[in-house]
């Protein structure tokens, strides 16, 4: 276009018909390459309610977990200063006064989730004492200059200046919140005494009531130290030597956050610089008590209608104890289930409560109503019915409709009588010699979803312990299970087995009254009437044969006591309730619509291989781009193939040392034919060139391709390689250098080592 402008530069020339560009939003890449449906937008709406409502009960109860140590860190900085221009002139309580409060919070391994506690504690801290909060993290401040400097601009919110610039800013007449502040404790100093003084003035009445108090109520200092194990010691030693200078014009507190243990503080610290803190210790909640509760919260119950399955699960809590103990990183893990599974299962819209459910189920098309009975579980359910039932459920949408519905209510409670029961059962388990059923529920609650529990050899051995448990012990496990009945929803079936465990729980209490008695009446029969007596007398052969087969008869037929018949019915009733309630998902028509069972698919995400990944990647091309000129038979690539996944497959074929000029001819050939057969150097013995010469398996494929297309591999000229290939080539070894498959050697000059084997 043409402009009337002399002079040259660029100009932009916006069209004149141009139509504001679509922004897209997350639900239009919610399906799998076709267009955008309905029934994709109602099930990313139904994702992102469920989890929102998954969400705020995360926070709610990590906010409730949490309560008690942040009260007691709120009322350590309160009570920090509180009697800091205070005249008592005992020693002890001067010296004390000298020492900077500390607080010590051990937080545990999981570093992962420091962020967002101190996150939460900080927001805490600033609503309720003091808005000067800063949190400091050990690879932000290697010297005490940017430690210093961090502390400044956080509580100031100006630009910190460097020592070279002092001298200007004590020429200009700007506010000290405008200007650039020297980097040192003295500006820090002056800026706190400014504002307070700021924030004391007011009328003269005012001035003499509250002249008493006034220090005591200026806002503290806080200082968090968020990753104290990433500090460097002789950084947060000159810090604290410092800062002790200045405690008498400074209300400062710091906060230690520890994921070891507190011995770290004596390890980083000599006893010159540790005597300058009064340090106090803080526990938090153990990570491992904290998944426990999360599991209760999200799994195991019935708020929300997401499921997962035993193996994904277990992939979840494998990756949380072996790799990071991170809280955080499990929630995200169940995030990301819970969008996979509204991504690949197009039924799972009618995973929702059974209200919106009901709704949706009249409302499905014929398409989603074929998909119902393609859907494995509910091929079983159509086989176990009559052949009249049959052929309405496969040819009917309308009556398909009306048993669905009534599926799902039934897999709703289903659940509902599942989790309490398990509990129980967990109560029972929980307490045995060597955890034959685990220590925690959620080992437990795996074990239930992936096979029936009672056909295991642990649930027998476990039973069989119960059976030795004494009474005080029964007693204690029935009140708990009957706690844990009362606190879920009270319905028939759980009614009634509350009311039996009562039943069980008032028959103990009075088999104490009786059972003195019925021990001395019971021992005097078994006086009278026992034949090891008969064993004390001499007798013969015959006579001893005797007396032990009636003694064994005896035993087999010896009368139950009424504890241990009692004992024995408990038993036999929570075997029951087990094998009726506790069947495996599986079992259940329609279980797709709500578990989620893509455990490798969490794998590959979450516990990623790299290596795997990129030799993949450099090896089949085509699994990443999807580019249908990529797709090749085994042992082939193409020459459209990028440049670094032909040189990598020319890689894979060399020795410990690779000659640069050799590769780069292989590249070349391999470039001037459509494809090539990778493995073209499967023999490690030399070949021969001809002329009774022998060569490299990489020389050869050179020349048998140069010889394939008509030329003559040794006339001059052929050997040149154009310098955009030369260039492309030179890219492609970089990045294999950069990958770490190779590196520079200086056994020859020419040549790079090879440090990865064992490639596809």
């Amino acid at each position: 276009m043409a402009t009337s402008s002399v002079s040259r530069g660029c100009f932009v020339f916006k069209p004149k018909d141009s139509k504001k560009r679509k922004i897209p939003v997350a639900a239009d890449f919610f399906n799998k390459g076709d267009a955008i449906s309905e029934s994709d937008r109602l099930r990313f709406s139904t994702y992102e309610s469920l989890w929102q409502q998954m969400k705020e009960e995360t926070e709610s109860f990590q906010d409730n977990l949490n309560e008690k140590i942040f009260d007691s860190l709120l009322s350590f900085i309160k009570n920090s200063h509180i009697h800091l221009n205070s005249k008592v002139n005992d020693w002890s309580y001067r010296m004390r006064c000298s020492e900077i409060p500390t607080a010590a919070v051990v937080l545990g391994v999981n570093v992962p989730d420091h962020e967002m506690t101190f996150q939460r504690f900080s927001d805490l801290v600033k609503q309720s004492l003091t808005p000067h909060v800063v949190c400091l993290h050990g690879k932000e401040c290697t010297t005490v200059k940017q430690v210093l400097q961090k502390v400044l601009m956080h509580l100031l919110g100006g630009i910190v200046n460097d020592e070279e610039a002092e001298e200007e800013d004590m020429h200009h007449s700007t506010p000290l919140s405008q200007r650039r502040i020297h980097c040192s404790m003295a500006s820090l100093s002056g800026w706190y005494k400014a504002i307070t003084q700021t924030s004391g003035s007011g009328s003269p009445s005012k001035k003499r009531k509250s002249c008493a108090v006034e220090k005591e109520q200026a806002p503290p200092i806080v200082i968090i130290f968020k990753d104290l194990e990433t500090f460097l010691p002789e950084v947060l030693q000159n810090f604290i030597t410092i800062c002790s200078n200045y405690i008498q014009q400074l209300p400062l507190v710091l906060v230690f956050g520890i994921a070891t243990s507190p011995i770290t503080i004596h390890r980083m610290l000599p006893h010159a610089v540790s005597s300058l803190l009064c340090i106090e210790l803080f526990q938090s909640l153990s990570c491992r008590d904290h998944l426990t509760t999360v599991i209760d919260k999200l799994v195991l119950t019935t708020k929300f209608p997401f499921k997962l399955s035993g193996k994904v699960l277990q992939v979840l809590i494998v990756i949380f104890l072996y790799h990071d103990f991170s809280v955080r990183n499990f929630v995200k893990g169940f995030q990301l289930s819970l969008l996979e599974h509204f991504y690949s299962q197009p039924l799972s819209l009618l995973c929702c409560s059974l209200d919106e459910a009901s709704g949706r189920i009249r409302n499905l098309a014929h398409g989603d109503c074929e998909r119902i009975r393609q859907v494995p579980s509910f091929m079983r359910y159509v086989d176990c019915q009559d052949s009249e039932k049959q052929i309405e459920l496969l040819t009917n949408d309308q009556y398909l409709k009306d048993d669905v519905q009534k599926l799902l209510k039934d897999l709703h409670i289903y659940h509902e009588n599942y989790f309490p029961v398990l509990k129980c059962l967990h109560v029972f388990t929980s307490s045995l010699p060597k955890y034959p059923l685990g220590k925690q529920i959620r080992e437990l609650y795996i074990t239930c979803l992936e096979r029936n529990i009672w056909e295991t050899e642990e649930y027998s051995s476990a039973f069989q312990l119960l059976g030795m448990m004494a009474n005080d012990e029964l007693v204690c496990l029935l009140q708990k299970c009957i706690d844990v009945l009362k606190s879920s929803k009270q319905q028939k079936p759980l009614i009634d087995i509350r009311q039996k465990f009562e039943e069980f729980l008032l028959k103990f209490q009075k088999l104490d009254d009786i059972a003195p008695e019925m021990h001395d009446k019971e021992g005097d029969e078994n006086n009278k009437t026992s034949p090891e007596k008969s064993l004390q007398k001499k007798t013969d052969l015959y006579e001893l044969q005797k007396t032990l087969m009636e003694m064994k008869k005896s035993r087999r037929s010896k009368k139950l006591s009424r504890f241990e018949a009692l004992r024995m019915e408990v038993l036999e009733f929570m075997d029951k309730l087990v094998r009726q309630y506790l069947l495996p998902p599986e079992t259940q028509p329609l279980h797709e619509v709500v578990y989620f069972s893509g455990a490798s698919t969490i794998r590959k995400h979450l516990n990623a291989t790299p290596r795997t990944a990129l030799q993949t990647a450099l090896s089949k091309p085509y699994n990443y781009l999807q580019n249908e000129a990529l797709r090749s038979e085994g042992g082939t690539i193409t020459n459209t193939a990028p440049d670094i996944c032909i040189v990598y497959k020319l890689h894979l074929e060399c020795g410990r040392l690779i000659n640069l000029y050799d590769w780069l001819q292989g590249m070349r050939a391999s470039l001037a034919r459509p494809a090539f057969i990778a493995h073209w150097a499967e023999k490690s013995q030399p070949l021969c060139c001809g002329s009774g010469v022998t060569c490299r398996p990489d020389q050869a494929f050179v020349t048998v391709v140069s010889a394939s297309e008509g030329q003559d591999p040794d006339k001059p000229g052929k050997g040149q390689v154009d310098q955009v290939l030369h260039a492309r080539f030179i890219r492609a070894v970089s990045e294999l250098e950069f990958l770490g498959f190779i590196k520079p050697t200086k056994q020859k000059t020419d040549h790079v080592a090879r440090l990865t084997w064992g490639g596809f």
